[in-house]
């Protein structure tokens, strides 16, 4: 492969502009399509939703769903605001931007489903499944930001079930929000190892101040840089919600809503061809670990990182912001990561 070039391609700011305000992954995968054909591309779509083309060598994919729906962009001068602005209607506009230069460099282009909540990397996975891709790159993330290593996460839903009643009448009835409360305070209390997490993200329960809810519950997050360790720690946080239940009285009904592995799998090569890629546009690469689309190669045992390829801050909140500019640099640095992967 020659010394890369710039050859014309489609401008992923102007892309952004385009996908940040579209809401839903079926639109958004429909709208990627259509910008593929207009590209003279031939592109597919499972069942699931994922989009790509190219069948062979190097899987890049860029995930199509976000966390909060999007809605039209404050644009300032240097930088766009609006949720999904960056994570990752940005990582789809850079790499829809350079697909047919790196499908006709043997690179198969995807643009996945299910990477985000609940979605436990569905697209993803199908693609890996399907593909069998010799090397994963998930193009998601801030410049210059390289995920190297997987998080390991295992989530779970816990809903905490009583007979329910009246506020007054009922009074002496068992309530599920004692052991709700005692489990949130204990789960807290845990003495973790500073290379895990644990995250209530959602709690319900109850319909009306003056009755006793017949259920309350939450939905947590568990991760971890090692598997043994999110193994131990979902062991300890099942305990306590059992425990909880037991001694309220009240029934428990656990679910495991998902879960991704821990590991690496990121070879030498491939992290070196990412700090050169940075190095070369005038950055130093930041080696991290993180959740993304390459988690799934990782459980596969497929050699894969994740590039970051915009500047921004705030994702996953409704002002998330961008510096628009910063995307043009950002396919820069995939353009040049090639480059030096296929030098390796």
């Amino acid at each position: 492969m020659s010394e890369p070039t710039t050859p014309t391609t489609l401008d992923p700011v102007a892309l952004l502009g385009e996908i940040a305000e579209i809401e839903g992954e079926a639109a958004r995968g429909r709208w990627v399509a259509a910008q593929l054909r207009s590209q003279g591309l031939e592109p597919q779509q499972d069942e699931l939703g994922n989009v790509w083309c190219g069948m062979r060598g190097l899987l890049l994919v860029a995930h199509l769903d976000t966390v909060l729906p999007p809605r039209p962009l404050r644009r300032e001068r240097d930088r766009w605001y609006g949720p999904a602005v960056g994570d990752n209607s940005s990582g789809v506009a850079v790499l829809l931007s350079l697909a047919p230069e790196l499908i006709a460099q043997g690179c198969t282009v995807a643009f996945s489903v299910g990477e985000e909540g609940l979605g436990n990397l569905k697209g993803a996975r199908h693609l890996v499944q399907a593909l069998k891709p010799a090397q994963v790159v998930a193009v998601d993330g801030y410049l210059p930001g390289v995920v190297s290593r997987s998080v390991g996460s295992q989530r779970l839903r816990a809903r905490f079930l009583g007979p329910g009643g009246h506020a007054w009448g009922d009074r002496e009835a068992t309530s599920p929000v004692p052991a709700l409360g005692q489990a949130l305070s204990e789960m807290y209390a845990l003495k973790r190892p500073a290379d895990s997490s644990l995250n209530v993200g959602r709690l319900w329960g109850g319909e009306a101040i003056n009755a006793i809810p017949g259920e309350v519950g939450l939905e947590l997050d568990l991760r971890a840089l090692e598997a043994s360790t999110l193994a131990q720690l979902t062991a300890e946080v099942r305990e306590i919600l059992m425990e909880a239940a037991r001694r309220f009285g009240v029934r428990l009904e656990l679910q495991a809503l998902g879960e991704r592995p821990a590991g690496m799998t990121a070879t030498p090569a491939m992290l070196e061809a990412a700090r050169q890629a940075y190095l070369e546009i005038g950055l130093e690469a930041q080696f991290t670990a993180g959740s993304t689309d390459a988690s799934a190669a990782v459980e596969a045992g497929i050699p894969a990182l994740t590039l970051g390829v915009y500047r921004g801050g705030g994702a996953h909140t409704p002002d998330e912001w961008v510096e628009p500019d910063s995307l043009r640099l950002g396919a820069e640095a995939l353009r040049r990561f090639i480059y030096w992967l296929e030098q390796k």
